[in-house]
């Protein structure tokens, strides 16, 4: 009976040990039974936010004076800016930027001098505004004011869009229905039938210029250059297959 019990034992462990590798190779072999797809979804749109800004500059040895300047040119430019249709509420200066200036140069002897020139003061004035088509003329036409002796620097516009939410909610509605269709694709060419999403996640957002070379990027694109955008966004999901 005793030389019977080890061969028992024996037996036993190799019945248990071979179920349980069957039970891993079946538990892998249900893993493996998944569609992974990547959807996308994509359309165009136009901003409805534009920011537009520009800097103006006075020089002069008095302080006091080169301030009066400004405010003169200050004066000017917002006078202006009704002319074109800006409401006041939609007008901002900032505060003013004072630097010192200086003369350097090489005097007879060699010596290195730099001389106090006067005083350079620069203001920025920046406009937000939903009336893009007024604010796209007035980046181009702002140079009129150079001749009403303002030294004036524009900038390019910046174009946004204030419903990026509801764009987004939207985008992963359109990427996830159409990675189900690219999954009930695989499926039906496999003879497969597609069973219930698993896992999903959501990829980078992505704005660029519409019909535009613009590089996608790994961390993500924000376009603030062009009216004129189209975003799209990445949807991974798993399925079932049965």
């Amino acid at each position: 009976m005793r030389s019977i019990l080890p061969t028992i034992i024996i037996a036993a462990g190799v019945v248990l040990t071979g179920m349980i590798l069957g039970n891993a190779f079946k538990n892998r072999y249900d893993y493996q039974q998944t569609i992974a797809v990547t959807g996308l979804g994509k359309t165009d749109f136009e901003s409805d936010l534009v920011v537009w800004s520009g800097y103006f500059q006075k020089k002069n040895p008095d302080l006091k004076e080169a301030y009066a300047q400004l405010n003169e040119d200050r004066d000017l430019i917002k006078s202006y800016l009704k002319e074109k249709g800006i409401p006041d509420n939609e007008i901002k200066f900032s505060s003013v930027d004072i630097n010192r200036d200086y003369d350097s140069y090489y005097d007879t002897n060699g010596k290195y001098v730099s001389r106090f020139a006067g005083y350079s003061l620069n203001q920025y004035v920046t406009i937000e505004s939903h009336q893009l088509d007024e604010i796209d003329a007035l980046s181009r036409e702002v140079t009129e004011l150079i001749n009403k002796g303002v030294e004036f620097y524009s900038n390019q516009p910046s174009y946004y869009f204030t419903r990026l939410d509801s764009l987004k909610i939207d985008l992963i509605a359109r990427a996830t229905e159409d990675g189900r269709k690219r999954a009930e694709n695989i499926a039906e060419q496999a003879h497969a039938r597609l069973g219930s999403l698993t896992n999903a996640s959501m990829g980078v957002f992505q704005i660029i210029a519409q019909n535009s070379t613009e590089d996608y990027s790994w961390g993500g694109t924000f376009n603030t250059s062009s009216r004129f955008k189209t975003a799209n966004i990445t949807v991974k999901l798993e399925f079932e297959s049965k």
